[in-house]
Order: C-alpha cells, then structure tokens, then sequence
C-alpha cells in the first residue's frame, strides 16, 4: 500500500482560471497528464512552465522511486505513457471525481477560514452565511465562486458579502436535509414537464408542502448518455443500452439522476436487470464521466458539463430544470435575499450561459409549486 500525503496551496485566483481549477494537484499525476496530452516531454515540460531536464529528472526519480516504468519513449518517437503510468493516472482521475464534492467543500471551508484572516479586525465576522445542501451541479460551484467576489465583476453590495456553505448529497435527501432544518436552502433537479403521476412527481410530491416551502429558478441543463469519442455503439437512448448490453454505470439511490433513470427504464418498460451494471454505482457526474474515460463502463448517465470536461462525446436525452426551494420564512433572512440579487443579476445570467450544457431558466424567480414545477398539478 503506498502512503498518501495531502497539501494545499494558498493563492489569488489566477486570470482565466476555471472554478473546477482548486482540486488537489499531484506534480507526478500533472507531469503524466501533460506528456499523455502534448505527445512528448519537452512539451509537457513547456505547458507546465518547467525546464526538460527538471522533469526529465522527477520521471526518473519517480520511476525509481515506484519500481515501474512510466514513460515508454524512443529518440525521435512520440512520448507515450506506459502501461502501468496509464492505469496510474486513470485511477488518480477516478478518485478525484469520487472525491470532487468533499474535496469542494473541504477548499471552501478553508476558503473562508483564510478569508476571516485577511480581513481587517473591523469586518471580520461581517459576511454572510447560507448553507445549501444539494445534489451536485457545477454550476453550483461557479455561483459559490461569483459569490465570495471571484466571478465576473458583480455589485459592490454583492463582492465578499456571502458565502455558501454548499454540501453535496442527493437530490431526495437534500430536500429532507431543508425539512429537518440542517440547511436554509436545498438544490434538487427534475424534468418540468414529467406527467402528474411520473416518478418524479410520486416522489417529491410528499416531500414539499404549499404554503410552506418556495420554488427558487436557478438553472435549465441537459442530461444524457455519456459516452467514449465517436459513440463507438452508436447508442441513442436507454434501450439501446439494454438492446446491445454496453456496460452501464449508474448513480446511487437518493440522487436526483438515478431517479431520472429510473423514469426513463419505466418509460421505455426496461427492467433494472435489463441493464447491464444496473448496480455499478458512481459518487458523482464527474465519476461517472471518468469511469466512461477510462474504458471500465460505456455509457453512463450525467450532464453534458461532466460529459465535455472529461473529453467524451455526449447524447442528450432530457433537458431539466434545476431548481432551488426554501421555506417561505427564510425568503425574509438577508443571505437569501443577497443569493437572490444575484441570481437575478446580469453577471450570473452571462456566467450559467458560458457553461456546456447549462442555459438561465428563470433565476432567481420566487415562484409557487405549480409555476416550476408543472407536473403539481
């Protein structure tokens, strides 16, 4: 078993940095990923800004250091990764997607602590906190960025004035998490137009009561099969899963995407055993989208932000609207009011536009059930 030592590193959030950038960095994993892209060492050795010889010398060191050999390199032949530096840098991949929730809140919680450092003694304490428990959306993510003031040039009002406090679970749970009062606010997503007596509408139906609970419009994004470069089996929807058996990874019971999957299995009258890797489940969208990436599974469902971050070729099936709900009686409380201008703010609108597979669907609207949601009816 090899020992594992994790760092973090303290900076200004560099120009054109993208909001997925704060994961936690490995130089070896860096290094392997730069020669798998650019095809040779000297180019990687330029995209990381580094001397040939610097890195020349580390995958020596490494290589040492491991027993293996992790570069497969001849004079004047293109730099490729070895058998075994592949599936190291496949399983690095895969664990971070596995991760990349906690690892997000975990930066935002230092985020914060750092942020109370810099301030001055008269501000300190001065910020905002609303706590948002969610199924994950890395759109999420980019509106936690714009809010602590490190988007797009927003407000004055708006600049360091709040931070959310996100925590990533499922969809059903987040909703129960907002019941039970652990959070002010809670992100679910579902089809808008499913059928009154769909499984989305069976199953938040109970958990959402009129007159208590608000409708918040956040986003519209799409979702689908997420599979290898050029759809090598040519798979167009869930019976093509089931027809040609392609190895499937789903998602955990509890999550908005499983349950979406399971409206489409009843849709299309599959059964779970029809699908081969029904029971292959993945933390996260980013998961998923690794696990297709390196060979293990074929298709999986997911975002099409997930699909395209991680280089595969995307097949849309639904567009969803994701979606926020509080109750009625924190609308009044100024963190949420603060959310809210954002929100509605033109600066959010441009940044959710920029994002593959995202597009403004009514943010910021406080709204009743049947206005969002119309399947209420």
């Amino acid at each position: 078993m090899r020992k594992v030592e994790l760092s973090y590193a303290l900076h200004h959030q560099r120009t054109g940095e993208s909001d997925s950038a704060a994961m936690l960095r490995n130089p070896m994993m860096d290094v392997l990923h730069a020669v798998r892209s650019h095809g040779s060492i000297s180019a990687a050795a330029r995209h990381l800004g580094l001397s040939y010889r610097h890195v020349w010398g580390q995958l020596k060191q490494w290589e040492a250091e491991l027993g293996q050999e992790l570069i497969v390199w001849e004079r004047g032949q293109a730099a490729l990764l070895s058998p075994f530096g592949q599936r190291l840098l496949m399983a690095e991949r895969l664990a971070q997607a596995r991760l990349g929730p906690q690892m997000e809140h975990l930066r935002a919680e230092l985020e914060r602590a750092f942020a109370q450092a810099f301030e001055p003694a008269s501000e300190a304490g001065s910020k905002s906190l609303l706590t948002l428990y969610a199924s994950h959306d890395h759109a999420l993510n980019a509106l936690q960025d714009m809010a602590a003031g490190w988007g797009p040039q927003q407000a004055d009002s708006l600049r360091q004035a709040l931070h959310l406090d996100l925590r990533f679970c499922g969809s059903v749970d987040a909703i129960r998490a907002l019941n039970e009062g652990r959070c002010q606010l809670a992100g679910f997503h579902t089809q808008p137009f499913a059928d009154t007596n769909s499984l989305s509408a069976r199953t938040y139906r109970p958990l959402l009561k009129p007159g208590s609970h608000k409708i918040i419009g956040f986003a519209r994004r799409s979702q689908g099969l997420m599979v290898a470069p050029g759809n090598p089996l040519r798979l167009r929807n869930m019976q093509d899963v089931a027809r040609l058996q392609a190895r499937f990874v789903n998602r955990a019971k509890g999550t908005g995407t499983r349950l979406l999957l399971d409206e489409l299995l009843e849709q299309s009258q599959l059964l779970p055993q029809d699908i081969d890797g029904f029971d292959n489940v993945e933390a996260s969208h980013a998961a998923v989208a690794q696990a297709v990436a390196s060979g293990s599974a074929d298709a999986g469902l997911g975002t099409e932000y997930a699909a395209r971050e991680a280089g595969l070729d995307f097949v849309p099936l639904t567009e969803e609207r994701y979606l926020l709900v509080g109750l009625k009686s924190a609308l009044d409380q100024a963190p949420v009011k603060q959310l809210l201008a954002l929100l509605r703010s033109p600066s959010w609108g441009k940044r959710l536009a920029e994002l593959p597979g995202y597009a403004p669907d009514h943010c910021g609207e406080v709204a009743a059930m049947k206005r969002l949601l119309p399947w209420w009816r």
